[in-house]
């Protein structure tokens, strides 16, 4: 139960940022969505992990940093946090702003971006968080924090800047009850962070059987 509404905190939190960041459409988003997954990151990771990101959770799994038992109930409780989240911004302000690819790219780019940066973001948790060779280190939610920043800066602009399934989840459900979007886009969403978090946990295996 601990872990889980952490998880769910957490996630909300940071949806929200996303969320009410984009309403105000300040250039600076993307230092404040970082700089709010990096305190979520110190305020659970002792607890949960801090993941507040299925795909994070998939790269735990599959390293063997996360418990099997844990994934599922992981990953409904983000997503619950997320709607939530979402449910919140559209009653403060009116919308969810679901993530959407810019008119320029392809879905190929698209999901090709959420692709790498997400797998950017799950090998630094990966060699952070869950490293016995980096145990203890007081730089993690840093790290983290900062991988997301420059993702938002270097990425956002092209697939729309989820590089997590919940946070793509979230805001497009809830655009959609309220009638000011559509689901078309939520698959890149999915399927770019879900690879990327899974050749992430690959990645790590390698790096750590060097050890």
């Amino acid at each position: 139960m601990q872990k889980t509404l952490t998880e769910f905190i957490g996630t909300y939190f940071l949806v929200l940022t996303v969320c009410l960041s984009m309403a105000g459409s300040s250039i600076l988003a993307p230092i404040a969505i970082g700089a709010s997954l990096m305190i979520m990151v110190y305020m659970g990771g002792h607890i949960s992990g801090g993941h507040y990101n299925p795909a994070v959770s998939l790269a735990a799994l599959l390293s063997r940093k996360l418990p099997a038992a844990d994934f599922i109930p992981y990953v409904i409780a983000q997503v619950l946090g997320s709607i939530a989240a979402a449910a919140t911004a559209l009653w403060m302000v009116g919308r969810a702003f679901a993530p959407a690819p810019s008119q320029n790219t392809t879905a190929l780019v698209a999901v090709a971006v959420e692709f790498l940066f997400t797998f950017a973001l799950c090998l630094v948790v990966l060699n952070t968080a869950t490293s016995k060779r980096t145990q203890g280190n007081s730089y993690y939610g840093l790290a983290i924090g900062f991988t997301i920043t420059v993702a938002a800066f270097a990425g956002g602009g092209i697939s729309g800047g989820a590089f997590n399934p919940a946070v793509g989840t979230g805001p497009t459900l809830l655009s959609a009850f309220a009638g000011h979007g559509t689901m078309s886009h939520l698959w890149l969403y999915l399927v770019g962070p879900f690879l990327g978090g899974a050749v992430a946990a690959g990645v790590f295996g390698v790096q750590e059987s060097g050890a």
